[in-house]
């Protein structure tokens, strides 16, 4: 690993500020086995990482299972998951950022460390190559060292979508160790046969 990535640190972030509104559940509050996603998701990269936080819009803030985690709050209206990625690097700017979006039933250890050993690369970013189309996943993904000025310059374009900034900068794209790891759920069909269930 080269000098300055050794430096920085990375801190996981946990995109849950989402609306859920397909599922018509808060995802993030799923049950899985007694316990949230969220929580699940958070345990998952505060092994693996040197802090953790939870992003989430500002009314989400006091919800009582966000409100056990530190949180970062949208700083940015109408960007989706992009707002709470820069809102991240706005609180943190000298960090790489392990970004894991809490809608992901299958993710592993395994999944993260994988990612986490390609860091060293010059490349801002390093994601998996989705296992349905080959295009990068940016929803479980290391946005590291320039990475905050491309996404900048892309959402100054009006370009917001995750995928789309990776697809057009350079990024390192990884084979998924298991190609399921990054199946997300967005509907109530997609909970069945799942790990997670709506909690009663």
């Amino acid at each position: 690993m080269n000098d300055s990535k050794a430096k920085r640190p990375v801190y996981g972030l946990v995109l849950a500020g989402g609306q859920s509104r397909r599922m018509g559940h808060d995802k993030a509050l799923l049950d899985r086995g007694g316990r949230s996603q969220l929580a699940f998701v958070v345990k998952l990269l505060d092994d693996c990482v040197e802090r953790v936080f939870v992003s989430t819009r500002a009314d989400q803030k006091d919800e009582a299972e966000r409100r056990q985690y530190g949180q970062i709050v949208d700083r940015y209206n109408d960007l989706g998951p992009v707002a709470g990625i820069l809102s991240a690097m706005d609180e943190h700017p000298d960090v790489d950022w392990l970004v894991v979006a809490c809608d992901l039933p299958n993710i592993d250890a395994r999944t993260i460390l994988y990612l986490l050993d390609h860091r060293a690369t010059p490349k801002p970013f390093v994601a998996y190559a989705s296992s349905y189309d080959g295009l990068p996943e940016p929803l479980c993904a290391l946005y590291g060292e320039g990475s905050e000025a491309v996404v900048r310059e892309f959402v100054r374009e009006g370009v917001i979508c995750p995928r789309k900034i990776l697809i057009r900068s350079d990024t390192l794209l990884l084979d998924q160790p298991d190609p399921n790891s990054l199946d997300n759920i967005n509907t109530p069909d997609d909970l069945a046969g799942s790990v997670l269930e709506t909690r009663p």
